[in-house]
């Protein structure tokens, strides 16, 4: 620890006894999460994951082709994503997750494999914003048409989840200074 009390970058998630945090910055298509999620690994030194290189074969296809997944089309999405996140839990090891994570549900599976260590980062924005940026984003599977079933899906995050929710649309580095406050907090409090 340092001396005002925020943790030294990997170092376990204080009051917790446990490794360092696993982040999962989540949002719609658009928001952000990859550009975020990087800078958040690089600001807490630890390992950055793409949610995306996660979906299958199958599921970008029906993405590509205009068609939103499913609960059924996500499920072994969201198995393999628990996964990797329980595999650096159970390594102390520290981890940042970019995913829409979009359902409380989903959040709740992740929460759970990582063993009390989950700290999520919610990146807010509005839809023609998001539909904007999809729109001129180029080598990514996902259409443009599909951010309104994204909206449609989301579920803000809820009081007793532990996290933040940032304007996806507002300055990085102020971003990431909130984020690395919020993130040397978690594990003292009960709250957000």
């Amino acid at each position: 620890m340092t001396g005002g009390g925020e943790p030294v970058r990997g170092e376990p998630v204080p009051g917790t006894g446990q490794g360092p945090p696993i982040v999962l910055v989540l949002g719609v298509s658009g928001s952000g999460k990859t550009t975020v999620g990087k800078a958040v690994a690089e600001l807490l030194e630890v390992t950055f994951v793409e949610g995306d290189g996660f979906h299958s074969a199958a599921d970008v296809a029906k993405m590509t082709a205009g068609h939103a997944l499913d609960d059924a089309d996500r499920e072994p999405w969201l198995r393999a994503l628990a996964d990797r996140v329980r595999h650096s839990a159970e390594a102390g090891e520290g981890l940042v997750l970019a995913c829409s994570a979009l359902k409380r549900a989903y959040r709740d599976e992740l929460r759970a494999a990582a063993g009390g260590r989950l700290w999520c980062l919610c990146l807010a924005l509005d839809r023609d914003t998001a539909r904007d940026r999809v729109a001129r984003r180029t080598g990514h599977f996902m259409p443009a048409r599909l951010v309104d079933s994204q909206f449609a899906t989301l579920e803000p995050l809820e009081p007793d989840e532990p996290g933040l929710t940032l304007d996806a649309t507002a300055g990085l580095a102020a971003g990431l200074a909130r984020v690395r406050a919020a993130v040397a907090s978690f594990g003292r409090s009960t709250g957000r």
